[in-house]
């Protein structure tokens, strides 16, 4: 869940932070997209492709289930037999408008990249 202590600073500079190691390892600055479609090949396991049009929105969604799977909101149903994970929706995921929506997938993003590196 969103922490309810951190401030708008702390986190903008936990983002921040972030978003600079992405800079480093990749040469640039990644949007949200680039970022899903990162988690996305992560989840799925199987390198870094090449895919389709379709398989990197599939990737994209991948990502978005996983990362809200940490409030609760999806969780993994199954693997199929090609090594796609798919995941379904437990509840709702409630966004009142596009900037609580942003800073609720940059909260998860950061929550997904700080798990990473306690595994």
């Amino acid at each position: 869940m969103l922490n309810p202590e951190e401030t708008e600073a702390q986190f903008e500079q936990r983002w921040w932070e972030l978003m600079n190691q992405m800079r480093e390892r990749f040469g640039k600055k990644p949007d949200m997209n680039a970022l899903l479609l990162l988690i996305g090949v992560q989840e799925l396991g199987q390198g870094a492709g090449p895919f389709t049009k379709e398989q990197k929105q599939d990737l994209m969604h991948i990502a978005t289930c996983k990362i809200f799977s940490y409030s609760g909101y999806y969780e993994l149903d199954h693997v199929d037999e090609e090594g796609w994970p798919h995941y379904r929706l437990v509840r709702p995921v409630p966004f009142a408008n596009l900037k609580e929506q942003e800073r609720m997938l940059k909260w998860h993003v950061l929550e997904y990249f700080d798990a990473q590196e306690d595994e």
